[in-house]
This record gives structure tokens, sequence and C-alpha cells, in this order.
């Protein structure tokens, strides 16, 4: 009967170890959430990068992307466009 208590005793200490030790399931629980908190960041530079390759082509390649790149980021005009300007 004491072996039996005893070893019961190891039983459930180790189980507890198993759960709540280091290294055990709740960290791993923890370290699978960050991972997958990681793989979604992941997933979003992926998809960043993907877009700023398509615009770096069309900055090589597309001309009239470049002129509407140009009008709208450094407000530029080409010869010939009327000019209105508002003022306040």
């Amino acid at each position: 009967m004491t072996i039996g208590r005893l070893l019961f005793g190891i039983f459930i200490i180790m189980m507890l170890l198993t759960i709540f030790g280091n290294k055990g399931f709740m960290d791993y629980r923890v370290l699978k959430e960050k991972q997958a908190a990681l793989e979604e960041t992941n997933e979003c530079i992926i998809s960043e990068n993907e877009e700023l390759k398509r615009e770096i082509m069309l900055l090589k390649t597309d001309l009239r992307y470049i002129e509407s790149v140009a009008r709208r980021e450094l407000g530029m005009v080409k010869k010939g466009d009327i000019v209105y300007q508002f003022i306040d």
C-alpha cells in the first residue's frame, strides 16, 4: 500500500513537472502562439515585398506609371498643362 502511494505521488509530481515545468506543455503552448504570430507577420512582409517588386517593375518599364507617380508624389506638371492654384 505504501509503495502504491509513493508511485502515485511520483507520477503526480512527474505530470505536474511535465505540464508546468521548464519546457513543459505551458511553455510549448506559448511558443506555438508566438510562432503563429510570427508566421502571420511573415505573410504580411511577403505580400508587401511582392507589391514593392511589382512597383519597381512598373517604375523600370511603364512610362505612364512613372508620370503618374511624378504628378502625384512630386507635384510635377508637363508642358501644356493648365495649373489651377487655390488660395485659402
